[in-house]
């Protein structure tokens, strides 16, 4: 049981891999594991202290604390031996990496999932007055062209040691391709839904339960909106519509694997309706979820404020045409800022709106305002030496009907990310350049029409040592991209051509590692 491989293994490995619990040095601790200030480690994003990460699994909240389980390979900084890492935040800003949870067994890898709060132990895994924590996973062969399937792990300690379950695998369809189950439980009903993916045909099919043990198919949905790519890690969730009070949309995120650069993140979002069976898209076309190239597998906390239409997501910041390849060490994989998600209906649609967490504040220091300027031939905001700090940036910049701007983050040597707007088009677009070596595929453009055609465009960025972060008009369009200056040295220019940048904050950003000093 992966508990008690958990209390052998990795319970030795994990007393010293509680990194944010204790002093971390810069470049390694007393005990010789690496510190939070390598050349490109993210100073305001979470990564794991060492080796490989991919997506985030099992997001739950439960008594004060934010469980981070994420795909995770034990042995080394390239993808493989696929268990369930785990990380906890009181604040989802800090956060404390802990033993490996749900570690692979000998016939499979433990893939991505969800994990619920069984708050009546419908699953009969509780003790006591303990209530259990279920996890709900796809098991992957290790060897051999088996089924992927469904299985359970539960814990009765609020997530620090956990069981596979015996009866296990709990969903069995005899499909290759058939991953990444989302459960939530739907009061309607009092039922529990799994939402799951049949990745290589393009369709998510809904399964319910009254006890997280024995699952009936009730409907699938798809193909439909972006196909070129196999469906991975669907999320479905309710919201209300902020701007028509008492109206409420769901949501169904299905993420869609690219195979080439310049196709953005790959997640798409489609607005509708669930009736407990199964899921009914409006007849507006899917949103992408993010225009940068580095938002993937994003997923939503469960048991967060119940009824309230309080959805936080966080997505893995990197691409799978590269992301074994990235020039970071001794780990590799990083997550995206949390986002406060939101719907709002404008031009005759509804909108999924993205925002950073409102703690973000809580990381400001060293504030900077900028009156009202232009920049026709550019000007330097910041000035970032290697390893240096985060930063935020709010601006708010007047565009009319012909101005265009553009933010330029990045190195002399022209390894940047350029983010713009023109007036003119209605069109954002995002410039990544550099020739980087350890990947073909890095370099990449993109764009995408911003609703409504604003003349005024409020623009927020989060730019941590390799990565860049953008929420436009409030987050009605995304990005997430990865970067590599050389060195780890950039500055940040914004330059403009009709346009006038109106107010603009700049605030360093405390690190969320500790630093023994």
């Amino acid at each position: 049981m992966a508990g008690l491989e958990q209390r052998g293994v990795w319970a030795a490995l994990g007393a010293l891999v509680l990194v944010s619990g204790g002093a971390a040095a810069r470049g390694h601790n007393a005990r010789g594991l690496p510190g939070y200030d390598q050349l490109y480690r993210p100073q305001v994003h979470f990564s794991p202290a060492r080796h490989w990460m991919n997506d985030p699994n099992g997001l739950v909240y439960f008594h004060g604390w934010y469980n981070l389980f994420f795909q995770y390979n034990p042995y080394g900084s390239r993808w493989g031996n696929m268990s369930w890492g785990h990380a906890v935040s009181r604040d989802l800003l800090h956060w404390q990496q802990l033993p490996v949870a749900i570690a692979q067994g000998p016939r499979s890898m433990i893939f991505s999932g969800s994990a619920v709060v069984d708050w009546h132990d419908t699953s009969g895994f509780g003790v006591g007055a303990r209530v259990p924590l279920v996890a709900i996973y796809t098991a992957n062969p290790r060897h051999g062209p088996g089924p992927q399937t469904e299985n359970l792990a539960y814990s009765t300690d609020g997530g620090r040691a956990w069981h596979k379950y015996a009866g296990n695998p709990v969903l069995n369809i005899g499909l290759r391709n058939f991953r990444d189950p989302k459960v939530f439980w739907y009061a309607p009903r009092r039922e529990w839904i799994m939402v799951v993916s049949r990745a290589a045909a393009r369709e998510i099919s809904f399964y319910a339960s009254a006890n997280l043990k024995t699952w009936r198919h009730t409907g699938n949905f798809g193909p439909a909106g972006d196909t070129r790519g196999v469906w991975e890690c669907p999320d479905l969730f309710r919201l209300p519509v902020t701007n028509r009070p008492g109206q409420f949309r769901w949501v169904l995120k299905v993420d869609v694997q690219q195979h080439r650069s310049g196709t953005g993140g790959g997640g798409q979002v489609f607005v509708g309706r669930f009736d407990g069976t199964t899921f009914r898209a409006s007849a507006q076309p899917p949103q992408a979820l993010d225009v940068g190239e580095d938002y993937y597998a994003s997923a939503s906390w469960s048991n967060l404020q119940g009824g309230t239409g309080k959805v936080i997501t966080l997505g893995w910041m990197d691409n799978w045409l590269y992301a074994q390849e990235t020039p970071t060490s001794p780990w590799r994989g990083v997550m995206a800022f949390p986002r406060r998600l939101s719907l709002r209906a404008q031009d005759g649609r509804v909108w999924l709106l993205q925002r950073p967490i409102a703690a973000l504040a809580q990381l400001r220091t060293a504030q900077r305002q900028l009156g009202s300027f232009a920049a026709p031939t550019g000007r330097t905001l910041l000035a970032v030496p290697p390893r240096g700090a985060a930063h935020e940036i709010r601006a708010r910049v007047f565009v009319g009907q012909r101005g265009r701007f553009e933010f330029t983050i990045g190195s002399s040597d022209g390894r940047d990310v350029r983010i713009g707007y023109a007036a003119s088009s209605g069109r954002f677009t995002v410039v990544r350049s550099g020739h980087y070596r350890f990947s073909p595929w890095f370099d990449s453009s993109n764009s995408a029409r911003l609703p409504g055609r604003p003349s005024i465009i409020e623009l927020n960025l989060i730019i941590d040592r390799s990565s860049v972060e953008a929420f436009v008009d409030h987050g009605e369009l995304t990005v997430a991209e990865r970067m590599f200056p050389r060195v780890g040295a950039y500055t940040v220019r914004v330059r403009s051509r009709g346009a006038r940048v109106e107010q603009m904050d700049l605030w360093r950003l405390h690190g969320i590692w500790p630093v023994r000093r």
